[in-house]
């Protein structure tokens, strides 16, 4: 999930037989060696040839499992490719061990231009947001549109849920943290997950839950997955003390990509009312928002995200009208939608 997931590490003897990474019906994997890593890649072989390729960059804990239901709504409509980031998923460590965001973003530019396939269609969740968010203002040759969904962005008052996210940056608290929990099961860890990351749990189907804990089985038998998450929730949280040219907010002002922002109500991590400033300082940005949803709404609405994404596709690549202009703060609610039967969800167009 793209959250917190805490799990220790239990005697080797206790833990059932390794699962093999799952890959989704219609899906591959693949490993790209680039310097300093080696990623795998999640794709979807393109329905037809010429689709623009876009790229999904997965959060904090989590892996590119996360884009795969809305890698399939989006088939044959763009050339999907999703990344396991160093240290998570089936990647594994870096060699030289910098989990900083500029680290991911290195390790994402660096795949992008191995596969040769930009300028892509970005898309980025929670740390994956902020990693998407530095790599189209410093790499804006490689990013056509930007997808941020709940992206980790700084904030000044934190949620009192986001807090143990937060904690896992403090040096030693992992390690208490693993000592505290060696009872629990894996299914009491992705419980906590789900209650964590979405804004109602039910939505996961038994498939789902059972798959999400043979994944965390899985990762249980990681030696480093655990000092994977502490130190890139420290490269997070450093992170959001620079300033300067090299800030979050600072580098969203710089990003000339149309970009998608999409927000849950029920977030617990990333605070709803950053919404808005988000909306504020991405120049060329969309704001949806969907009050239900939780940290992932790629996961938890993944047919109301898909046509959000198809919208901003048709009006990135339509030819702009002479004196067609877009008022700033527009808004228009369009309500259920009719073709993905997804939430109610506000959208307000922005133009800077």
């Amino acid at each position: 999930m793209s959250s917190t997931e805490l799990p220790s590490v239990p005697p080797t003897g206790v833990l059932p037989e390794p699962v093999a990474v799952r890959v989704a019906e219609g899906e591959r994997l693949r490993s790209v060696r680039v310097p300093g890593a080696t990623l795998t890649v999640r794709y979807r072989p393109p329905a037809r040839e010429g689709l623009p390729p876009a790229f999904y960059v997965h959060g904090l804990g989590g892996s590119s499992l996360n884009w795969s239901p809305l890698m399939a709504l989006l088939d044959g409509v763009v050339d999907s490719e999703a990344v396991d980031l160093p240290g998570f998923g089936d990647s594994p460590p870096p060699d030289d061990g910098d989990y900083s965001i500029t680290a991911h973003a290195r390790a994402v530019i660096r795949c992008l231009e191995a596969s040769a396939r930009g300028p892509v269609h970005l898309f980025g969740n929670s740390l994956g947001g902020a990693v998407a968010t530095r790599v189209a203002a410093v790499r804006p040759d490689l990013v056509r549109t930007l997808t941020l969904v709940s992206p980790a962005l700084p904030e000044l008052r934190v949620q009192r849920s986001a807090v143990p996210t937060g904690l896992l940056a403090v040096p030693g608290v992992a390690l208490l943290f693993t000592r505290l929990t060696r009872g629990w099961t894996a299914e009491q860890r992705v419980r906590g997950v789900l209650n964590l990351c979405y804004g109602d749990p039910s939505k996961v189907t038994p498939e789902g839950f059972r798959h999400a804990v043979q994944e965390m089985e899985r990762r249980q038998r990681l030696p480093y997955f655990w000092d994977a998450m502490a130190r890139s929730a420290r490269g997070l949280v450093s992170a959001y003390m620079l300033g300067g040219q090299q800030g979050l907010w600072r580098q969203a002002e710089r990003v000339l990509a149309p970009t998608l922002l999409v927000y849950g109500g029920r977030d617990q991590l990333v605070g709803f009312r950053m919404a808005q400033r988000a909306a504020r300082h991405f120049r060329s940005s969309r704001l949806v928002t969907l009050p239900d949803a939780g940290h992932v709404a790629m996961m938890e609405y993944p047919e109301t995200v898909a046509s959000a994404f198809r919208e901003l596709l048709r009006d990135a690549t339509a030819p702009a009208d002479e004196g067609d202009t877009v008022q700033p703060d527009a808004q228009r609610d369009p309500g259920p939608s009719a073709d993905t039967g997804g939430p109610t969800a506000t959208t307000e167009t922005t133009r800077g």
